[in-house]
């Protein structure tokens, strides 16, 4: 994805893009590149790719992230295909996480209570929304 703004922008408060807007624009570049017409096969894509950048913006070992799938060696490959090409995304994810962590601290949280509470909110946040193919 390409944005008019940077991380950095994120970070630093300077751009309001949060993770719906995240989630919303990874589903419609996956829209773009695989289509609709299966929406599983869209749900699928989406939810490796979006796992994928999170894992990464976290600082989770990419070869960790792909033992998950060790049983099925086609989506280690499409997974290590995408690694590079997923890298802006990572970064801006990882923006937006550290945005939030520091909204929580700059209101008094301590620093391990605020990532704490930043890794429930995204939980929560992920599993109350999906994207939707129309």
């Amino acid at each position: 994805m390409e944005w008019e703004f940077t991380p950095e922008d994120v970070v630093k408060g300077r751009s309001g893009y949060g993770l719906a807007e995240f989630r919303r624009d990874l589903a419609e570049e996956v829209l773009q590149n695989i289509g609709g017409e299966d929406v599983g096969r869209f749900q699928r894509v989406y939810h490796l790719l979006y796992d994928l950048c999170y894992a990464l913006a976290t600082s989770k070992d990419f070869e960790a992230h792909l033992a998950a799938y060790a049983y099925d060696p086609p989506t280690v490959q499409f997974l290590r295909e995408m690694q590079p090409l997923m890298e802006n995304n990572v970064a801006m994810l990882g923006a937006i996480l550290q945005r939030q962590i520091m909204d929580r601290v700059e209101a008094g949280m301590p620093l391990e209570a605020a990532v704490n509470d930043v890794a429930e909110w995204h939980r929560q946040t992920v599993a109350a929304t999906d994207p939707v193919v129309n």
